[in-house]
């Protein structure tokens, strides 16, 4: 059975959640539809971190730890400015991830980060969507640096945050003073926007 709060509150609440949502801005690649979270999504959130690829962000997590980072995630655009996106294939609908510009307690700056199910692996999909909100993020939002904090093990992510013009910050790693944690700069002066 699932818990009342994965589910859509029917009514007035429905209408007004749908509100909050057309304020994040919809972005878009020739094969990519990225948009704002819906609670629907939550389940493809869980697979990918309550699973073995949770294991690189403090997890296999709990259900209920999923949710709290999944609202979280949501709710940055309310207490930010900005938050995640569900990432949609453009051609069929189906999702594949989600890319987030977070902040969490510990985090320096604006975090570009990336969470992509099993089956969007290895397409470039992260690779593209990540793109486009770093993008925007410099454009639109006039930030000047991101980061992306990758767990050390996690080598697919580490060379995705390099592929993406991401360049290791030592000096955040020490800052942060965990040694499995690599923190990749993105910088819009490095030509990246």
């Amino acid at each position: 059975m699932i818990a009342r709060h994965e589910h859509i509150t029917p009514g007035p609440a429905e209408a007004l959640a749908a509100e909050f949502r057309e304020h994040v801005p919809t972005l878009a690649t020739a094969r990519l539809k990225l948009r704002a979270v819906h609670i629907t999504d939550f389940d493809a959130f869980a697979e990918i971190v309550c699973g073995d690829r949770g294991k690189h962000i403090g997890g296999p997590m709990s259900r209920e730890d999923a949710w709290y980072d999944f609202a979280s995630m949501s709710s940055g655009w309310m207490l930010h400015g900005h938050g995640g996106w569900s990432v949609e294939d453009a051609a069929d609908g189906s999702l594949l991830g989600f890319v987030v510009l977070g902040l969490e307690p510990g985090d320096l700056d604006v975090e570009l980060g990336f969470l992509f199910r099993e089956m969007a692996e290895g397409k470039g999909y992260a690779f593209e969507a990540a793109t486009v909100v770093r993008d925007w993020a410099f454009r639109e939002l006039k930030l000047s640096t991101l980061a992306s904090y990758v767990d050390d093990a996690n080598t697919r992510s580490k060379s995705l945050a390099e592929r993406l013009g991401g360049k290791r910050d030592k000096k955040a790693e020490a800052e942060i003073g965990d040694k499995q944690i690599c923190v990749f700069r993105h910088s819009q002066s490095e030509g990246t926007a």
